[in-house]
């Protein structure tokens, strides 16, 4: 494209400035070829001229339109270059305040000096599982990106963050470590996270100090690998350090500090432990206060103390360490005060005073001799080649070696601390992989560079050159991937200015070389690299005025290094003799420092992190010195960067470049001089050019044809949108050169997506300009169109007189002729149907009889066939059988032949066999020896099994013996676990709780007394009116009126109180009902943890399968809560079990006993705390319902008579249904004695036993009722006493308790006569019949009775025998239990690999024992089964034989004469009482098929909502009936486990959850409706009244129903969340639901989400429709509409927020045209609200954010009425959504204008007052507080019947 083309009129452009580097022009004229001057206007309206190059003729770069101005990404701009980069980052951070954007691979972070709320907990959920272009730059999106790489492609990852000191590296590191804490967790309970960041407190305190630039600043570089599982959760952590600045410790510049430490050290100085340290302030010591500013404003020291201490006993550094670690920095301070004098008469000696307070200070500190440290700080040892001689130096050199011994210590202390964080640090498991985080310096220049200068700046030319390097590779791999062509980009190589450094004969090699020379100094190091380097390299230049300096071109700038103190600084050199005095020292941490230097090296295996120093020898050793001792720091410091340098390159590198806006500090300030100095120096311009080199602007086919969609034409438009781009692309852009196609992509040269930013723009005026004149037009036509109409209805009106004369005349005529035509259509009409008739009639005949001739023709031909079929059948059969006869004759003939034959074969061998036989005859002598022998070896045999027999017994005693030792063992670990779940831990969150209600206390106290208060004024000025009325009789009425007034006035505002604190207390009501399911989250959140442990300890101690025991610690009540195994004989369970072991192998041997139990203390603390806030939640609702809980009181006294009036009834009925069984049961024997034989009553027939079976029944139905009776008799007696004493009968009443109730001696008589009227028989039982039958039965049922009596007493005796034989098995097993405990106590005294390995043969040991039981147990039951299956034989052949007996007795004729008739003795049916009996055994059957098993699609689609709930209800109703409270207590146990069970196995499915939930409740609600309570009982039927619990108080129950109800609401709603997470972005803000409306702007290197919905991409219409998969599958299951709205409402928040969030984290969304896609959105969700008839849920209002923030982007924001307009609108937003909204508005449309600054501090002014949460984000986890409003069903319980499909076949109905 040719310049002339886009240097245009009004074309924008940059130009170069002194103060601002670049300034913004535009053109005043088009650009001409030849062109020498460019007139250009400035922004302030000031002319000039640019004038070009004659040689190169380069135009100044052009400005980026306005609409690209702010993108996240820089290489989305269209032209790339320094001054569009300083641009768009100044525009960022200025205007919209944000400090983080991309740059390609690059996240440049600008520091801005104040505290910003973006890096909360709710913005790191925000950013997790994000992908990194699709919300805003952060450096938690470069940490996601990290971690979801290192996951995805098994590779470790890097984070290099650099920059200048000051510049924010250290808070970035930080906050990305924070990041990985928090997304990924620790594998175990040791909160390794926690660790890894208190790491940095430490590494701050002894590495940081205050500079010029920065208060905070790193004097060291460090790389931490922060180390993950294979599930990638941290495990553990390593640093490596860099270059510490040791130098800083004796010297500090100007307004600078010494380290963190020592300040903090001097602020503690208070403390009772730091006495001993006689420390002052910071301002009286040397090496503290050489910087002048010992104090950093804002900072305090001593509370950062506190915090570093923290730290390290967190890490492991216990108090002992930490005061040897005090000690050594309190006598470094003391170092620094000790005064060295040089002797008057000799200037080469030098002393120090005699008792010297701070050296004396500093040698009892470090437990050192005072005189050899006073004599070796002013004294040396000179070594010759025969002697040695002690030399005294001069004040300077004793005053250097002084400072370099206090370097030497902190330098070695700074070592032994970072190893010993390692150490914390480290991982326990094995690591599978690992994300380092390099924070280290950036390249610096000052006036004076020395070694630290040349050293950093060495080390950023190798990340440079590894940063070139990426940047270059991913380029490549991104032509390369979508197959276009590229040739090789030119970058800047910096190889030959590392290889100046650190090849051979380098400046490093040379100073090494100097350092070596006896006589080496810097002026002859200077001279060599002169000689070396000048001339011959053009990096290397020697300054022009001095002789001891040297340049470098560096790969940022130039930088002049002085000499001096190259040497002393590369050696280090500390004096041996000093180093052996500390050797010596009392206190153990400095020997450990000292010991053979090795501490002094680096901690890590990344040597080293601080070099250190070379110790001088006072005499030649023999042996060689190690190497360690031979290397420099420069030489060091290159091995530790090669080092580092191999582990970034076998790593993916993610970078983060630090910025520093200015060197003053000031918050949201841009210098644009140093930013650019900056963006030069960390590589970011480089990027820029790599990028600009290729094709930098990159668009998908669907994006480039959204966006550019106005530039087509209809026909230009195809199927293929790749080949439309193609061929509008070469209509638009003539230069094939400028573009490429890739396979998914387009790729553009730098200034092409700005050109064809132009054309859209300009066809879009050209658009609007059509536009405006259609509208214009359309006005005009309007108004002629006004006159127009005028006119037409006068003419409408003359015209329409006329026509309605000649429509009269019309309609005459059209008259006659409608009569006309009916009239022929009528005589045609009949005259067509006589013709039509006749010919039917003909047509009918004809056809008959065709019909029947043809009939007679086929029946005819029908039957010959037949007669054919069977004839020739006939003949068939006889041709057959006369074949058969002959075949069979001729086989008997052929067989006979052969018979005949065989027959003389075998005379013939006969013959030859007595033959054979005379041969042989020696045979029989060898078969009698083999015989004897054979003998012989039997009686061996039999001897054998004898031995074997003995053997066997031996075994089998030896076996009993290792089988009781198994069984104590067993039993000695099943007490041991038992022992191990006692659960005690404490709860931080009851002490907020209770200060929470001590503040609402407090609050309510101060109320009343303002109540009081007031009232007492009120009565004050009563009186006072009162006496002015007696005064003043005159203005009686006026004052009386007055009164009446106020008096109103005063109720009206009470009563407005009242409503106030009525909506207070609902409020507070609210909020403890949110707290206690908050509570009850984190209580099953830890229940399951205990589980979870609880499984894991089954599953390291390897158990016997079969059957688990439950621990019989747990009790009952316990039962409810805790989720012990029911129904642990599933094999599903132990698959589980397995499979848990697979998933973690490591914990099998490290699971921690300690925090096991504090987790079990801590859940029994959390039930204790739940039942307090249970029972607070019901104090409160009891004051609500105090005023109706009297007339309850009532009603129940006036319905307890009438139950008592019901039950007398009932008595007296069932009295004389007795006496009508007894009459029909005399007449019934009348009838048999008078009218039947003696044979056919005899015992043993037939008849007999029916009539015996008959009267059995009777009988136990008789003793049924007389029981009921008693019951009744019992109840009325205690109810009487009851109602005596005034008390409600709440508790479960037991029979028995009743009968113990009855302390009235005649009550018991009574009751007890009662007893015996009923069970007495008759008068004159004999005459029952006349045979005695019945008395006969009744002595009969006596012995039967007598005979069970003594059966029981020997059952009695025999279980007393083995009570006492199972006591001594106890006494046993306790002594083996403490031989076990001994056992173990030994075992835990080994060590970890002897412990393991005993207790695995113990294991192995106790495994064998069992299976050798289990073999013999196996083998004795199949000999038991196999005697059984005889013994079952013998019976069935004896039945076999007596009934055939049987029936040869009785004869067939009177079997056949004599039929048996049945009997039947009537009696009256009971109606279905709405219950379920099942046997106890039938409970797990039942959990299992009605819970476990059961499939709720069939039964919420088949059979009525809320089924099992109604089941489970009618089997406690009958436990309840039958007075079995440990059947209600088990049943209710079981039924509550077992949803949990299934919910726990099926956490993540909807349709189960909802459908428990459904049912959960309608199991609640049941308990509420039969509970007889009077509250729950007014809408229920009187049938409905009489199946209400009569025994049990179930409100308890209840309660945990209730709990578990809440539980699994809140599953739901996080199962109802996983669903949506993933579709409301995508639906709410990417998807374009009105097409059209919003363009996509250019994107960078980090392409976001496409907003077009291709094939898996979600819309809204996806949200709609699982919103009614949602809806459809509760409605299914019968949920409560009240609950299905509060659900609904929490769908609706999860929705709203996380789509508010995302907007207030994406700067693409934040637009115009975003605005009305979000508005059409929520309208949409408002309509299916309104299609659910759900808008009274609540659901709209949890939408209001987030409509007002799409109502924020569509306001006019520019002048204070818009401002005031905003603050009134926006009252759901916070203040920091509403400006945080405003900075990230961002025009699509050139046509949109930006917010202004201005505007912005308009609405923060206006809004200041406001109070509301500073918090950024909404709270996207929030669950709404639920309740469950009682719903009585109208359903009838004995109308409900049980499907066969449900396998419940062993419920019987009562």
């Amino acid at each position: 494209m040719a310049a002339s083309e886009l240097f245009t009129k009004f074309a924008r452009v940059w130009i170069p400035d002194a103060e601002d580097v670049w300034k913004s022009a535009e053109l005043l004229k088009d650009y001409k070829p030849g062109d020498t001057v460019l007139h250009l206007k400035l922004e302030d309206e000031k002319e000039t001229q640019y004038k070009i190059d004659p040689q190169t003729k380069e135009l100044p770069p052009l400005r980026n339109p306005d609409i690209l101005v702010g993108e996240n990404d820089l290489t989305a701009l269209s032209y790339l270059h320094e001054p569009a980069v300083l641009h768009n980052l100044k525009v960022r951070f200025m205007d919209s305040k944000l400090i983080y954007t991309y740059c390609g691979i690059v996240l440049v972070a600008i520091n801005p000096y104040e505290q910003l709320p973006i890096y909360g907990e709710d913005i790191i959920n925000a950013y997790s599982g994000q992908n990194m272009g699709d919300m805003d730059p952060h450096i938690f999106a470069v940490a996601e990106e990290a971690y979801k790489q290192m996951a995805r492609d098994e590779r470790n990852q890097s984070i290099i963050v650099s920059g200048e000191s000051g510049a924010g590296k250290t808070v970035s590191a930080k906050y990305a470590m924070r990041y990985f804490a928090t997304v990924s967790g620790s594998a175990s309970e040791a909160n390794v996270e926690e660790k890894v960041l208190a790491s940095n407190p430490i590494m701050e305190s002894i590495g940081n100090a205050k500079t010029t630039r920065n208060d905070n600043s790193s004097r060291f570089g460090k790389y931490i690998e922060i180390g993950f599982d294979k599930r990638y959760r941290i495990i553990g952590a390593n640093m490596r350090t860099y270059l510490l600045e040791k130098s800083r410790v004796v010297f500090q510049a100007e307004d600078e500090r010494n380290y963190h430490i020592l300040y903090q050290l001097c602020a503690s100085k208070h403390l009772p432990e730091f006495k001993a340290l006689r420390l002052t302030h910071a301002q009286n010591f040397h090496y503290t206060n050489l910087g002048g500013s010992p104090v950093i404003e804002g900072i305090d020291d001593a509370k950062e103390m506190m915090n570093t201490r923290q730290a390290c006993t967190l890490l492991g550094i216990n108090d002992s360490y930490q005061m040897g670690i005090f000690h050594i920095l309190a006598a470094i301070l003391h170092l620094g005060n000790v005064t060295i004098k040089s002797n008057e008469r000799d200037a080469d000696n030098c002393f120090i005073p005699p008792n010297t307070e701070h050296l004396i200070i500093f040698c009892e500190l470090l437990g050192v001799d005072y005189e050899q440290m006073a004599h070796w700080l002013c004294h040396r040892k000179i070594v010759t080649g025969s002697e040695t001689y002690i030399k005294p130096m001069p004040k300077f050199q004793a005053i250097n070696a002084r400072d370099a011994l206090a370097k030497h210590i902190y330098a070695s202390l700074f070592n032994w601390i970072v190893h010993h964080v390692n150490q914390a640090l480290h991982a326990s498991v094995k690591q599978h992989s690992f994300i380092g985080v390099l924070d280290i310096y950036g390249f610096e220049t000052f006036e004076i560079n020395s070694f630290e200068q040349f050293c950093i700046n060495y080390a950023n030319e190798k990340l440079q050159q590894q940063f070139n390097m990426h940047v270059f590779k991913l380029e490549q791999e991104e032509y390369m991937k979508e197959q276009i062509p590229w040739t090789l980009i030119d970058f800047y190589d910096n190889q030959p200015c590392i290889n100046l450094i650190e090849a051979k004969l380098g400046i490093l090699d040379l100073l090494d070389e100097e350092c070596k020379m006896p006589r080496g100094s810097d002026d002859t190091w200077a001279q060599k690299l002169y000689n070396t380097h000048l001339n011959k390299t053009t990096l290397f230049l020697k300054p022009r005025l001095s002789n001891k300096a040297f340049i470098i071109q560096h790969f940022a700038d130039k930088v002049e290094y002085q000499c001096e103190g190259f040497l002393e600084k590369n050696k280090d050199t500390v004096y041996e003799e000093q180093i052996t005095v500390l050797k010596a020292s009392k206190l153990n941490l400095l020997v450990e420092l000292f010991r053979d230097e090795k501490p002094a090296t680096s901690p890590t295996e990344g040597r080293p992190p601080v070099a250190r120093a070379t110790v001088k020898s006072a005499k030649p050793r023999a042996l060689q010195p190690s190497k360690e001792h031979k290397k420099s720091v420069g030489h060091q410091f290159r091995n530790s960067l090669h080092l580092l340098m191999e582990t970034l390159n076998a790593t993916t590198p993610h970078y983060v470049r630090c910025i520093k806006p200015n060197d003053d500090k000031y918050a949201f300030t841009f210098d644009p001089k140093r930013a650019v100095q900056q963006l030069r120096a960390c590589g970011v311009l480089e990027t820029i050019r790599i990028s600009a080199a290729g094709f930098p602007s990159r668009w998908t086919y669907q994006e480039f044809f959204n966006r550019y969609r106005v530039l087509m034409k209809q026909k230009d438009v195809l199927s293929d949108k790749k080949l439309t781009c193609r061929n509008v692309l070469e209509k638009l852009i003539k230069d094939k050169d400028k573009y490429q196609f890739g396979k998914t992509k387009i790729f553009f040269r730098a200034g092409q997506v700005a050109y064809l930013e132009k054309l859209r723009a300009d066809k879009l005026r050209a658009a609007c300009i059509r536009i405006q004149k259609t509208i214009r037009s359309w006005l005009q036509r309007k108004k002629y169109l006004r006159v127009r109409k005028a006119a037409i209805t006068i003419q409408r009106y003359v015209r329409g007189y006329q026509a309605r004369c000649y429509a009269q005349f019309l309609r005459m005529t059209r008259a006659a002729i409608l009569i006309q035509k009916y009239q022929r259509m009528y005589a045609a009409r009949q005259k067509f149907l006589r013709i039509r008739s006749a010919t039917i009639v003909i047509q009918s005949f004809v056809r008959g009889f065709r019909g029947r001739r043809q009939y007679k023709a086929v029946l005819r031909e029908q039957k010959a066939i037949i007669l054919q079929k069977h004839m020739r059948g006939w003949m068939a059969k006889r041709r057959y059988q006369r074949t058969h006869h002959a075949i069979i004759y001729l086989q008997c003939c052929y067989r006979r032949m052969m018979a005949k034959r065989e027959l003389k074969k075998l005379k013939i061998e006969a013959r030859s066999v007595e033959h054979y036989k005379t041969l042989n005859i020696g045979m029989e002598n060898k078969i009698v020896q083999l015989q004897c022998k054979v003998n012989d070896q039997t009686k061996e045999m039999k001897s054998l099994l004898e031995k074997l027999g003995n053997l066997e017994t031996t075994y089998t005693n030896e076996t009993e013996k290792l089988r009781s030792e198994v069984d104590r063992l067993r039993l000695n670990e099943e007490s041991a676990k038992v022992s191990s779940n006692k659960i005690t831990s404490l709860l931080e969150e009851i002490a907020i709780l209770r200060k929470e209600l001590k503040e609402t206390q407090a609050q309510k106290k101060r109320l009343e007394e303002g109540a009081d208060k007031y009232k007492a004024e009120t009565d004050l000025m009563v009186s006072q009116l009162n006496e002015q009325n007696a005064l003043l009789k005159n203005e009686k009425e006026e004052l009386n009126r007055r009164i009446q007034e106020q008096a109103k006035e005063i109720t009206e505002s009470m009563e407005k109180r009242m409503e106030e604190e009525t909506k207070q207390l609902e409020i507070d009501l609210n909020d403890e009902r949110s707290r206690y399911q908050s509570l009850l989250n984190e209580f099953c959140r830890l229940e399951e943890r205990y589980d979870n442990l609880k499984e894991e300890i089954s599953l390291v101690s390897v158990s016997k399968p079969g059957h688990r025991r439950t621990d019989s610690t747990h009790s009952s009540n316990e039962s409810e809560y805790t989720y012990n195994s029911l129904l642990s004989s599933e094999p599903g369970e132990s698959e589980d079990g397995t499979r848990k072991m697979e998933e973690f192998p490591d914990q099998k041997g490290t699971l921690d006993m300690s925090l096991f139990l504090k987790l079990q203390k801590r859940v029994t603390e959390l039930e204790q705390e739940k039942q307090a806030l249970q029972e607070e939640l019901d104090r409160k609702e009891e004051q609500v319902l105090r005023s109706k809980a009297k007339e309850a009181e009532e009603q129940q006294v006036k319905a307890r008579g009438a139950e008592l009036e019901y039950e007398s009834l009932k008595r007296q009925e069932l009295e004389s249904e007795n006496k009508k069984l007894k009459n029909e049961l005399n007449e019934l024997h009348k009838a048999l004695s008078e009218k039947a034989s003696p044979e056919v009553i005899a015992p043993g027939s037939p008849t007999y036993k029916v009539l015996l079976e008959q009267l059995t029944a009777s009988t136990e139905e008789l003793e049924v009722r007389k029981e009921e009776v008693l019951i009744l008799r019992s109840q009325l007696v205690s109810q009487k006493e009851a109602m005596a004493h005034k008390e409600t009968m709440t508790e479960p009443m037991v029979f028995l308790e009743d009968i113990r109730k009855m302390k009235d001696q005649g009550e018991i008589t009574q009751a007890y006569m009662g007893l015996k009227e009923a069970n007495r028989p008759s008068q004159d039982c004999h005459l029952l019949n006349e045979d005695g039958e019945l008395w006969m039965a009744y002595q009969g049922l006596k012995q039967t009775n007598r005979l069970l009596e003594s059966q029981l007493q020997g059952q009695k005796k025999n279980y007393e025998n083995e009570l006492e034989i199972l006591r001594g098995e106890v006494q046993n097993l306790k002594e083996e239990i403490n031989r076990q405990q001994q056992l173990l106590a030994q075992n835990l005294q080994l060590p970890p690999e002897a412990r393991i390995e005993a207790s695995l043969q113990h294991e192995i040991t106790r495994l064998t024992n069992e299976n050798l039981d289990l073999m013999e147990q196996l083998e004795k039951q199949d000999k038991t089964v196999r005697k059984l299956k005889k013994q079952l034989k013998v019976f069935a052949k004896k039945i076999g034989e007596l009934e055939v007996g049987q029936t040869e007795n009785v004869s067939p004729a009177q079997l056949a004469d004599e039929p048996i008739r049945p009997v039947n003795i009537p009696r009256k049916e009971k109606d279905f009482q709405g219950m379920l009996e099942y046997k106890k055994d039938d409970e797990l059957k039942l959990i299992k098929n009605l819970i476990l098993e059961l499939k709720p699609r069939g039964v919420a689609v088949n059979l009525i909502p809320g089924l099992p709930a109604y089941i489970l209800f009618m089997c406690v109703r009958h436990a309840d009936y039958i007075n079995d409270d440990q059947r209600v207590r088990s049943l209710l146990t079981s039924t509550i486990n077992g949803i949990k069970k299934i919910l726990k196995k099926r956490s993540d499915d909807f349709e189960i959850v909802s459908f428990w939930l459904s049912n959960t409740c309608r199991f609640l609600h049941c308990l509420k409706q039969y509970s007889g309570e009077e509250a729950f009982m007014k809408h229920n039927t009187p049938r409905q009244n009489d199946h209400c619990l009569r025994n049990f108080d179930l409100a308890e129950y209840r309660q945990v129903i209730s709990d578990l109800a809440i539980q699994i609401y809140q599953q739901l709603t996080k199962v109802m969340e996983n669903v949506l997470q993933p579709m409301i972005v995508s639906g709410m803000l990417e998807h374009e639901t009105i097409q059209g409306v919003s363009g996509l702007k250019p994107t960078g290197l980090r392409k976001r989400t496409s907003s077009v919905a291709d094939e898996g991409t979600y819309t809204l219409d996806s949200i709609v429709r699982q919103l009614n998969n949602f809806h459809s599958t509760m409605c299914q299951h019968g949920m409560d509409p009240e609950l299905i709205k509060q659900i609904v409402k929490q769908m609706f928040y999860i929705i709203g927020s996380v789509t508010l969030n995302n907007l207030l984290l994406r700067k693409d969304m934040c637009s115009w045209s975003k605005g009305m896609q979000i508005r059409y959105n929520v309208s949409q969700l408002e309509e299916w609200l309104r299609d659910k008839n759900l808008q009274t849920s609540g659901a709209k209002e949890t939408l209001e954010p987030l409509i007002q923030a799409a109502q924020l982007l569509q306001v006019k924001k520019k002048t204070d009425e818009d401002a005031e307009a905003i603050c009134s609108m926006c009252n759901a937003l916070t203040t920091a959504q509403i400006v945080k909204v405003l900075n990230l508005y961002t025009p699509v449309n050139e046509f949109e204008e930006r917010v202004t600054a201005s505007f912005i501090r308009t609405i923060q002014v206006r809004l200041q007052n406001r109070k509301d949460s500073p918090q950024l984000l909404m709270d996207a986890k929030h669950i709404f507080p639920v309740t469950f409003p009682f719903n009585p069903s109208s359903l009838a319980l004995e109308s409900i019947q049980i499907p066969s499909s449900m396998n419940l076949g062993f419920l019987l109905r009562v």
